[in-house]
């Protein structure tokens, strides 16, 4: 298995605005209106991200559905808020044995955050939106999302930036 940094440098990863690091791989755009979306909409996007147990993704929700799959390294744990405050968590890895999926998709609007629980872990893996990623549609969660949902108040503040 290779390092997180052998992975940065061979896929010229970036730092990510909700933590660790990514690149974008496809975007494709088509015209006209879509369920909801503006004329100009990227039909589909999808990037390399890698995050590592020193960091997390933070809470943050997108207008889209975004399809998880899991390439290389530790298990990856999404952690999930659903508009009724439904908390759901999924491992997506390769020990299918051990409940983990090597794919899974988040749905749109659901609030959720990503981590490695795996001491000095790293998770390869890739993330395609459908309808595409656009930065208008996506909310990073301060901590006020604590007054939102508060049964869930500790993880919220732990993975917020």
């Amino acid at each position: 298995m290779h390092t997180k940094e052998f992975w940065v440098k061979k896929l010229n990863l970036q730092a990510h605005p909700e933590g660790g690091f990514y690149k974008e791989t496809y975007r494709s755009l088509i015209q006209g209106e879509f369920d909801g979306f503006s004329n100009k909409r990227n039909l589909s996007t999808g990037i390399y991200f890698l995050l590592d147990s020193d960091s997390f993704s933070a809470f943050h929700r997108i207008k889209s559905d975004e399809m998880w799959h899991h390439y290389e390294g530790s298990a990856l744990t999404v952690h999930m808020i659903h508009e009724d405050g439904e908390y759901r968590k999924q491992k997506i890895g390769k020990n299918v044995d051990q409940g983990e999926v090597p794919q899974f998709v988040v749905p749109a609007n659901v609030w959720f955050a990503s981590e490695i629980e795996e001491e000095k872990g790293y998770a390869l893996v890739g993330c395609t939106v459908a309808p595409g990623f656009d930065f208008a549609d996506f909310e990073l969660a301060d901590k006020k999302l604590k007054t939102i949902f508060p049964q869930h108040r500790k993880l919220i503040v732990r993975l917020s930036h």
